[in-house]
């Protein structure tokens, strides 16, 4: 009779399985073999992970959100690092940072930044702002003057925090007067040529109070010392080379820090020399005053693109050297009005921004410009014929004169043969007769009448002839007396 009040008092515990109705009935039909088993709570020990057994069997209901965790996998990654995080200023107890976005941000977006600092010497970090926020600058406050701070910045999104972004040298906490920076000359922002051998010396001015820290670096490594001299001051910083040499081209950076701020610049020296001569000169034809050649660029081009090539011939007569092209910038060329009956040889130098090459290229072979014998043939022109009847192209037309006053008469006559002109007055053909003087000149016909009287006023016709036929043009001129 005791057992039965045990399993009464023992349900209150299942319900903390959540599952009030379901529980109960399993134990009800266990409870004989319970009173066996004096201690109570073995029971409910044993009825919960029943209930817990039993559960397994409503998973059929779960399998509805089974397919939940699939959109769960497309969810966005965290984003990526902050980029170009720097020391903007330092005061004696903060420091303002900036920085850039990431670029992913993933697809949720970016809820913010968390600032996160760390003092030499030790592995804890602690962020200093309790939530993210959207800025690109901020500043850290309530720091100790003197203290080395590390700093990071960490990019947080919706599926967590980003790689943070950590500046590479700690901050010493104390008042920058004066941020650095590099005043590049504007003739070295561009890359500075030098000649192999020839000394290089620069000096770049710099700011920054108190005095900045200066790092001068080769693509990444130190300088050579026992080639490249630095000399600093307060205000500048000089690069110097005794003798420039080939392997001393390059892009030197560098790099001015005052507590963890700092200003960058890049300097791109190229030292260039002479190239080397072309390759593969080659007399490739030879025609009348004509000479064609080819040639190969040079293996060096002393550093510096190759601007040209200057080709020169020598007569074998004279031994001496003249400039055929000054500058060709193809690989070929043709050398024209060369001398019958001489013979040429040929060199190339090539040509860079320091210069023509020390060495030329010379073809192995001479041109000899041989005279070539020429048989001229007269063009055969078709006859045509030319004959043609007179035909008159600018007819008489009629006049009236003042008696006393000598009048002309003019007409335009063509043909060939040249016909033969006849001038009549009234159909009388006027023969030697002083009063009348008649002309032709170039096809142009004119009749001079001097004095004229109102007796030789009249018809007077213009008559040509030729073998192959005759045409003839008429005017009236009319002579008035004096009023």
């Amino acid at each position: 009779k005791e057992p039965a009040p045990t399993p009464k008092e023992e349900p209150a515990p299942v319900p903390a399985a959540e599952e009030p109705p379901a529980s109960e009935q399993p134990p009800a039909t266990e409870q004989p073999p319970v009173p066996t088993d004096e201690p109570a709570p073995v029971p409910t020990a044993e009825a919960t992970p029943a209930s817990e057994e039993g559960s397994p069997a409503p998973p059929a209901e779960p399998q509805a959100p089974a397919p939940e965790p699939k959109p769960e996998k497309p969810k966005a990654e965290p984003p990526s690092s902050p980029l170009s995080l720097v020391v903007e200023e330092v005061s004696e107890n903060s420091i303002t940072l900036t920085w850039k976005a990431p670029e992913q941000t993933g697809r949720s977006g970016l809820d913010g930044y968390v600032v996160e600092i760390c003092k030499d010497g030790s592995t804890d970090w602690t962020a200093v702002n309790k939530e993210p926020f959207l800025s690109t600058r901020y500043t850290i406050p309530g720091l100790s003057s003197g203290d080395k701070i590390h700093v990071r910045v960490k990019a947080i999104n919706a599926s967590g925090a980003s790689v943070p972004a950590t500046l590479e040298q700690p901050v010493l906490i104390r008042e920058i007067l004066q941020l650095p920076r590099i005043r590049m000359p504007r003739h070295l922002r561009q890359t500075y040529v030098r000649r192999v051998g020839d000394a290089v010396n620069i000096m770049i001015p710099f700011q920054g109070k108190p005095e900045p820290e200066v790092v001068w670096t080769k693509d990444g490594q130190a300088l050579d010392t026992s080639r490249i001299n630095i000399r600093n001051t307060q205000k500048d910083t000089i690069f110097y080379i005794r003798q420039a040499q080939r392997s001393d081209s390059g892009k030197y950076e560098l790099a001015v820090r005052i507590n963890g701020a700092e200003d960058k610049a890049t300097l791109d020296i190229r030292v260039i020399e002479p190239p080397g001569p072309p390759q593969n000169l080659k007399l490739v034809d030879v025609w009348g005053f004509n000479v064609a050649l080819e040639w190969n660029p040079p293996v060096d081009n002393g550093n510096s693109e190759i601007k040209g090539y200057m080709v020169q011939k020598s007569d074998k007569k004279s031994g001496k050297w003249f400039t055929a092209l000054e500058r060709c910038t193809r690989t070929s060329c043709t050398i024209s009005d060369l001398i019958i009956g001489n013979t040429y040889s040929f060199r190339v130098f090539a040509e860079n921004a320091c210069g023509l090459s020390e060495k030329a290229a010379i073809t192995s072979g001479v041109a000899h410009i041989k005279k070539t014998k020429t048989a001229y043939q007269t063009e055969k022109i078709p006859q045509r014929d030319m004959m043609e009847p007179p035909k008159f192209t600018q007819p008489l037309t009629d006049r009236t004169t003042t008696r006393g006053y000598s009048t002309h008469l003019f007409c335009c006559v063509r043909g060939f043969p040249q016909p033969k002109i006849i001038w009549m007055k009234n159909q009388m053909e006027i023969r030697e007769d002083p009063k009348y003087i008649a002309m032709i000149e170039q096809g142009v016909c004119s009749l001079e009448i001097r004095k004229p009287s109102p007796f030789d006023g009249g018809i007077y016709t213009c008559k040509a002839v030729n073998p192959l036929g005759e045409a003839s043009v008429d005017c009236k001129l009319d002579v008035k007396g004096k009023i």
